[in-house]
């Protein structure tokens, strides 16, 4: 069951890197790369699961997070082009 679940994360992120490779804009290959922090996070739950090694639930949990912020981080500065800038709401305030 588990080689199984093994296989199919392999095989999307097999897909994951060819849209990170062939997108066609900056948004389809920040989506890749969430896409494939999120396969590493769930790769390194089921080899955890599988070690009987719980701890590494935990550096999944923080991969994630990590993960998150980082997307949002690059997103913002394709659209901006400045982290530091809050953007068109703060600026009509």
């Amino acid at each position: 069951m588990f080689a199984i679940a093994m296989l199919a994360l392999l095989v999307t992120l097999a897909l994951a890197l060819t849209r990170a490779i062939l997108g066609p804009t900056v948004f389809d290959r920040a989506q890749a790369a969430n896409t494939i922090g999120t396969v590493a996070l769930l790769a390194l739950a089921v080899l955890g699961f599988l070690s009987g090694r719980p701890e590494f639930l935990d550096l999944a949990i923080t991969y994630g997070i990590l993960n998150l912020v980082g997307t949002i981080a690059v997103l913002k500065f394709f659209t901006y082009g400045n982290l530091g800038d809050p953007g068109e709401e703060a600026e009509k305030q």
